[in-house]
């Protein structure tokens, strides 16, 4: 049975090490511990596609010297046990990714999108990409806001410019309602007023 931290010294985390002694060993019981708040993590963890034999708990949980011997055996019986505000990030951080902006867009409108988040202005990414016409970049920007819900009849061009950029620093779809208020969706899918300290807290 292996108690591994996720965060090694190295190029691989704690999950992706299992994940490399699993395939010499099936099922090779682990449990894992950490403090770390970081979607990377999280990332591995879900890509890792740990079903069984194993525990995933925080470091900071005052429970953790009581919950080390019995999360042990269980893991060496088959079980699987993760601490609940781990899942959560865990569905956040995959809910994110299926619903990643950039990923809805067309090659050529990311381009865009990263210029326009740069605070480039239409004629500056017209120059940069070569194009005689400003108005070429207007037209996909306006692609880019229907594509992200960013066109509503009270949004103007600088509104809907800064939202992008935000949605583009996030990594995530954002919903604003008529009153400029911000909603996002949880891990069960649901929009919820988003909470701007917690989308910036792994930067």
């Amino acid at each position: 049975v292996i108690l591994m931290d996720v965060q090694l010294a190295g190029q691989m985390n704690g999950i992706e090490a299992a994940v490399a002694i699993r395939r010499e060993r099936p099922r090779m019981p682990c449990v894992f511990y950490s403090i770390q708040d970081d979607d990377a993590y999280y990332r591995a963890f879900r890509h890792a596609g740990i079903l069984s034999h194993y525990a995933y708990v925080r470091k900071s949980n005052y429970l953790l010297p009581d919950m080390i011997v019995p999360l042990l055996r269980d893991a060496v019986d088959g079980r699987g046990f993760i601490d609940p505000d781990i899942e959560s990030r865990v569905q956040e951080v995959r809910l994110k990714d299926e619903h990643a902006p950039l990923d809805l867009l067309e090659p050529n409108e990311q381009v865009v999108a990263r210029m326009l988040a740069q605070g480039m202005t239409n004629e500056q990414i017209a120059t940069r990409l070569g194009f005689r016409d400003k108005r070429t970049i207007s037209r996909v920007n306006g692609q880019i806001y229907a594509t992200w819900g960013l066109n509503t009849n009270n949004t103007d061009e600088k509104v809907a410019r800064t939202r992008a950029a935000i949605l583009l620093a996030t990594g995530r779809l954002i919903h604003w309602d008529e009153e400029g208020e911000a909603f996002v969706q949880d891990e069960r899918g649901e929009w919820v007023a988003w909470r701007v300290e917690a989308a910036f807290r792994n930067e």
